[in-house]
């Protein structure tokens, strides 16, 4: 089952119900297991929204030959970037490193994103960056970061409207801890959001919860 909740024995019968017979109507299915349709409406609606039924006006309901492995795939390709992105933390170029980590310890992230004095990207911090450069006798205070920074074109990242799911490939793949949301614009490219490891963690703790699965 894709749910945390499993199926009650009349919602089981239901789904057997309209298996056999479909399309069917609510009044149909009541009629067939001795109740009236107001008993079975709270059923007929949870397993319409968990996907397992649909229901076509004049028609009636129907199996959608889907399971719960299925319905959970079919629920993960629907999440974009946008439902799930937080709000970016970013430090000019011009700020030193010492800044930069002050700044990454204060808002407790584990990436920074450079922008301009236009505020478009330029570049991104990484702790690995920030820890490499702290290391020996240098002076933090007087290295800018974008001395030490991964910039253009080496910077990863995603749009709103993208799949969470590509996006969590791509952390993969490129072993970071987070992406970049940006909006492309005339006059460059402007960060709008972050995607990290945390916020696909929040969505499937989600999905895991989800009342409709």
């Amino acid at each position: 089952m894709v749910s945390n909740i499993e199926l009650n024995k009349r919602q089981e019968q239901i789904l057997q119900i309209v298996k056999d017979n479909g399309p069917i109507t609510g009044e149909s299915i009541a009629d067939r297991l001795g109740l009236t349709r107001a008993t079975l409406r709270p059923d007929l609606a949870i397993l319409t929204m968990a996907g397992y039924l649909e229901a076509r006006p004049r028609v009636g309901y129907f199996y959608t030959g889907k399971n719960g492995q299925q319905l959970l795939a079919d629920k993960i390709m629907k999440i974009q970037v946008k439902d799930y992105q937080s709000i970016p933390v970013v430090v000019n170029e011009s700020v030193s490193v010492y800044d930069a980590i002050v700044t990454m310890f204060l808002e407790d992230v584990g990436t920074l994103f450079v922008v301009d004095k236009s505020s478009l990207l330029v570049g991104v911090l990484s702790r690995k960056d920030l820890l490499r450069a702290s290391l020996g006798n240098q002076d933090l205070t007087s290295i800018p970061v974008n001395i030490i920074m991964t910039r253009m074109p080496n910077i990863t990242m995603c749009e709103k409207e993208e799949l969470l799911i590509e996006v969590a490939q791509k952390l993969i793949e490129k072993q970071i801890d987070a992406l970049p949301v940006v909006k492309r614009t005339e006059r460059g490219i402007e960060v709008i959001g972050r995607i990290t490891k945390t916020n696909m963690t929040k969505a499937l703790v989600a999905l895991s919860g989800d009342e409709l699965l």
